[in-house]
């Protein structure tokens, strides 16, 4: 993967996959049973080194992502977190400036210890040849939960805040800015040898907010990351950007880029990929179908994307129905693609 990312072309691309590690996997939800609480799952070493190996004794994948959650960030901050079973997550909401007074740095870093064991952990237990890939959501995606305080249809809250008075907003996105390029480095520094920033929820921004909230952001971490570490590839993953990908590829500063479900391979192998490595981008909806449906979207990437660097992944990550025996499939073919030479 890393060869990948550095430009090169692989005879078979490599391949991992958004929540590789979750709901989907017998073992995974066994293992869930006896961690307590979500947070205690992740915050547990033992635990979360496991659950992040399961599918590598399955499948083999190229890759190893960390397993956390994006929303230890804000928790770190001192923001109250609770997973509600069949809800998901619930904050207690940070809506205006004096709200912010709530969150501190003070044990931001205590708090994030064990994320950072589990890396150095993860860096000796993976396979020889297995990428490690660490992780963080970028800031508007973290300022959507922080604010709305849960998962939301229309972002109403987040929205009328940075519309509305941008510069307290942005006190939030720079507070979110600094402390994720310090989190990266330091999973960078225990053994993270690539990193990628979830941007779920960058899709529903207008084109000159897109810039403001998304790319600038994005931008300012990788410059603060590379100044530290500028080696360490960087991987963008701006969900829904649409057409917006082409601005963000231009001026995020990313060193490869993620493909949420949407965009046409054959698309991005014109537009993006002379620029930098793509990553992508399967409907996790056609992983869960399994059978003809999964082999025939499977080639279709490949066609378009194998010949340029190139990491195969999902559009966005594994849902829980998913049968085990459907990602084994698709690891057949992507293992079965044909040496192009």
């Amino acid at each position: 993967m890393l060869a990948a990312l550095a430009g090169e072309v692989r005879s078979r691309p490599p391949f991992w996959l958004m929540r590789q590690a979750g709901r989907y996997l017998p073992e995974y939800r066994e293992l869930r049973a006896k961690a307590g609480s979500f947070l205690d799952l992740c915050y547990n070493p033992d635990f979360a080194v496991e659950v992040t190996l399961q599918p590598l004794r399955r499948y083999g994948m190229d890759a190893a992502i960390l397993f956390s959650d994006i929303l230890v960030v804000p928790h770190a901050l001192g923001q109250p977190l609770a997973y509600l079973e069949g809800e998901g997550p619930k904050l207690d909401p940070v809506r205006n400036v004096e709200d912010l007074k709530r969150l501190s740095r003070d044990r931001f870093h205590e708090t994030l210890a064990p994320v950072y064991e589990t890396v150095r952990r993860l860096s000796t237990a993976i396979p020889e040849g297995t990428t490690l890939i660490g992780f963080a959501g970028a800031p508007w995606t973290i300022a959507c939960y922080m604010v709305e305080g849960a998962g939301s249809k229309e972002y109403a809250h987040v929205k009328r805040w940075a519309y509305g008075d941008p510069v307290g907003f942005g006190q939030l996105i720079d507070l979110i800015v600094e402390v994720t390029a310090d989190y990266l480095c330091r999973q960078i520094e225990a053994g993270a040898e690539t990193v990628q920033l979830f941007d779920s929820w960058a899709g529903v921004l207008p084109v000159g907010e897109f810039r403001r909230w998304v790319i600038e952001p994005t931008r300012r971490i990788v410059a603060l990351v590379k100044a530290k570490h500028p080696n360490t590839p960087i991987i963008g993953f701006p969900r829904g950007a649409g057409h917006a990908y082409e601005d963000y590829v231009a001026d995020a500063g990313i060193d490869a880029v993620g493909l949420d479900t949407t965009v046409s391979p054959v698309w991005a192998a014109r537009t993006l990929q002379p620029r930098l490595p793509v990553q992508g981008n399967l409907d996790p909806i056609m992983l869960a179908t399994g059978g003809k449906a999964l082999e025939t979207a499977t080639r279709d990437i490949l066609e378009a994307l194998a010949d340029r660097p190139f990491v195969f992944n999902l559009g966005h990550g594994v849902i829980q129905s998913t049968p085990p025996d459907h990602v084994a499939a698709l690891t057949r073919i992507l293992r079965e693609w044909p040496d192009r030479g």
